[in-house]
């Protein structure tokens, strides 16, 4: 069985990497909209089920996760440049925000047989 990271963050592949696992990096190419009405909690474990199974094959473990910022209801993207960040820290000071982190475990047995775990961390920050 290969176990297979459905991310491109270097965070994510050097947690994987510290605890000695051999694995292959597979980003997933999903829409990443937020739904309407959706809530961060339900946002990040949707996106993270969707990305597992869009990478997904026979004989594998697909670990998957998205993490977002939710500021009263608002889900915060990723700054798309210095100012976009310097931005985004001035509208989280003083305030509290909380982050949401999904993550997605899928196996598909190499029979098609599926499994998944996902769950939900969120912290006040």
């Amino acid at each position: 069985m290969q176990l297979v990271l459905a991310s491109a963050s270097p965070r994510r592949q050097e947690l994987l990497a510290d605890l000695g696992l051999s694995f292959a990096v597979r980003p997933a190419d999903i829409d990443e909209s937020v739904h309407a009405g959706e809530a961060g909690a339900d946002y990040v474990r949707r996106l993270a089920r969707e990305k597992a199974a869009a990478v997904a094959g026979p004989g594998e473990l697909v670990i998957a996760a998205d993490t977002t910022v939710d500021l009263n209801g608002e889900l915060l993207g990723k700054p798309v440049d210095e100012d976009d960040a310097r931005s985004l820290m001035r509208k989280l000071s003083d305030s509290v925000h909380h982050v949401h982190t999904g993550v997605c475990a899928l196996l598909i047995d190499a029979d098609g047989a599926r499994r998944e775990e996902s769950t939900v961390v969120t912290t006040a920050v």
